[in-house]
């Protein structure tokens, strides 16, 4: 998952959402168990409390203890945290019984307005006992009328409640934790299968682009199976439209080279002024024409998707026909390149390009024409480039004239057969192919030509 991806954005905000709804739980989770255990606890306390009321309002005469039913060793163990109080309020000054445990100490009473009260009347929350122990108290006003008022009071060491609470909390956090990785998984699984068939299509039109494919293969889920029939119509009008300009282009072409031929011919036959004028404006007219269709010929065949052409065997054809074609000025075409190296793009016009600089190099070579292809990298790692590098022997250029040889028709010397369209419809096709084209010195002497262009 890249940073921008759609499988990040959702893996991001469900993974958020996740830990924050765990989050929220554990949090009412704990507070909930703490709720439990302090009303447990009070319950407790509640026992002991009611049993020192009930002493309190119903004495045992024949007994000299009290209370007479507590039973319980920890309020006889000093500091023990277990703590009871029985304070008489209505006498002069307030009379105190308490248990062993609190020694020489008191327990102070819950402040007004401070904790919870019951129903009962009981009264609960936490206090301080001796050296600083944290304690639950619980306490009861009860009065006896002439038997006088008391304050009735039960403390226990509220650690055990802190205990309890904090074992929870860990088992809790360890569960929650264990529970946030699995769904943290689950959802990063759910995220890779749910977004699958968007990597298959991804994949389906890179294959494509490429030329291993055609067209959109496979069954695609229903939500994103009329993406894939819209692609895969795109596809195929693309196709059509491209056939249906192809044909225009060769109609156009045979439509106006026709007449215009006509006129030049007729003109050839006549000496006079406006014959010249008429062959002159015609052969300006057959080269813009050329060079349009030729134009318009080009960008048809560019819009087709996902076309692939081997190198080796082009390049190593053309360098057999030239050998062939200049075989009387015995010109030879030195060929080195990797087998494996694809050009991006149609056959003819790779052919068109390499056949073009490969031509002309031959035109101006006194016997030596080499020819090198190079693999690149490209200025991303998914575009690759190919170089192909066209030195010949010949008279060479000077840098002025570099600059000017590959305009629209332009041509250095008429000694040479042809239309001086070749150097410029090679710019052209490795323009709108995404490349390159320089002219430059060729370590033998002459003119070399540099051709970049996308690989595959």
């Amino acid at each position: 998952m890249r940073a921008n991806s759609l499988a990040l954005r959702l893996f991001l905000w469900s993974t958020a959402w996740t830990v924050l709804i765990l989050a929220v739980t554990g949090f009412l989770l704990s507070s909930l168990y703490r709720e439990a255990v302090e009303r447990a606890f009070d319950s407790r306390l509640g026992v002991y409390l009611k049993t020192l009321v009930a002493d309190v309002a119903s004495p045992d005469q024949t007994s000299d203890t009290f209370p007479q039913s507590i039973g319980e060793p920890l309020f006889e163990l000093p500091l023990s945290g277990w703590y009871w109080q029985v304070t008489r309020l209505d006498t002069e000054k307030p009379e105190i019984r308490a248990s062993r445990s609190l020694w020489d100490s008191h327990l102070a009473p819950i402040e007004p307005g401070r904790g919870t009260v019951s129903i009962a009347g009981v009264r609960q929350d936490y206090t301080s006992g001796p050296d600083n122990q944290r304690l639950r108290l619980v306490e009861r006003t009860i009065d006896l009328g002439e038997e006088g008022r008391y304050l009735v009071a039960v403390a226990g060491d509220a650690a055990e409640i802190e205990d309890e609470i904090r074992a929870f909390d860990q088992a809790l956090l360890i569960t929650i934790g264990t529970l946030g990785l699995i769904l943290i998984l689950t959802t990063l699984f759910q995220v890779r299968f749910g977004l699958a068939p968007l990597k298959r299509i991804s994949e389906s039109l890179a294959a494509i682009r490429s030329g291993a494919a055609e067209r959109l293969e496979g069954r695609f889920p229903q939500e994103i199976a009329p993406l894939a029939r819209e692609l895969n119509a795109l596809i195929d009008a693309n196709r059509e439209i491209v056939e249906r300009a192809r044909t225009h282009v060769g109609n156009l072409a045979h439509a106006l080279k026709t007449p215009l031929s006509v006129l030049r011919n007729e003109a050839a036959g006549r000496d006079d002024p406006l014959a010249e004028k008429v062959m002159e404006q015609a052969g300006i007219m057959h080269d813009q024409v050329t060079r349009h269709l030729e134009r318009a010929r080009i960008a048809a065949r560019l819009t087709v998707v996902g076309t692939v052409t081997p190198v080796r065997p082009i390049v190593a054809a053309l360098a057999r026909t030239m050998e062939k074609i200049y075989r009387d000025r015995a010109i030879a075409v030195t060929v080195s390149m990797p087998a494996d190296v694809n050009f991006r793009g149609e056959r003819h016009d790779l052919e068109e390009m390499v056949g073009n600089l490969v031509d002309n190099a031959c035109k101006w070579a006194r016997g030596q024409v080499a020819i090198e292809v190079l693999a690149e990298p490209g200025p991303t790692p998914d575009r690759p480039q190919l170089r192909i590098v066209v030195d010949d022997d010949g008279p060479g250029l000077t840098a002025e004239e570099r600059d000017q040889v590959a305009r629209r028709g332009r041509r250095l010397d008429e000694s040479k057969p042809g239309s001086g369209l070749g150097l410029s419809i090679v710019l052209e096709l490795a323009t709108l192919y995404g490349g390159r084209f320089a002219l430059a010195a060729a370590p033998t002497g002459g003119l070399r030509v540099e051709l970049v262009l996308p690989a595959a």
